[in-house]
């Protein structure tokens, strides 16, 4: 199953990179956050593997984050015409994913954000109902979007928020 979801941040592309790669604020807008810690290597850095914990409701489901790609590695001082890149595989119990994420310059002092979604399921029940679940894989991509938006341009917190 795949999918992309796009987004617009009023903010500089550079400043939306830094946000973005700031493990401190990952829990003011990645809903249900409960741990994202590396495991090997450091944040955010390429082949860095990271214990993921998410909470959906009552139930938690917990994944193993691999950076994948990160371009440019220096997110200060980014040249006008250079797409950030910030590409991550997760691998979880009969799943795996890959994000990708890409930023432009979509306009002075904007950043469009452009997150491809590629999801695959080894067990026979998953992979015969992703393809009507891919509305709500889509919807949770666009959500965490949304936040990350509120939070970037206002300072909302979802953890504030949530109820």
């Amino acid at each position: 199953m795949k999918y992309t979801v796009s987004i617009e941040v009023a903010l500089p592309r550079e400043k939306v990179a830094q946000l973005l790669a700031d493990p401190a604020h990952l829990p003011m807008w990645l809903r249900g956050l409960v741990r994202h810690e590396p495991v090997t290597g450091v944040h955010g850095q390429v082949g860095t593997e990271s214990r993921v914990v998410l909470r959906m409701g009552q139930q938690e489901m917990e994944c193993t984050e691999t950076v994948t790609r990160r371009e440019p590695a220096d997110l200060h001082a980014i040249p006008g015409d250079v797409v950030v890149h910030y590409d991550r595989e997760i691998v979880a119990e009969g799943m795996w994913n890959a994000a990708r994420e890409r930023l432009t310059e979509a306009g002075p002092g904007t950043t469009l954000w452009a997150s491809e979604n590629e999801y695959r399921f080894s067990s026979l029940p998953m992979r015969l109902a992703a393809p009507l679940m891919r509305g709500v894989f889509r919807k949770q991509s666009r959500q965490h979007m949304q936040d990350f938006k509120a939070f970037a341009e206002q300072g909302t917190d979802v953890r504030e928020t949530a109820g």
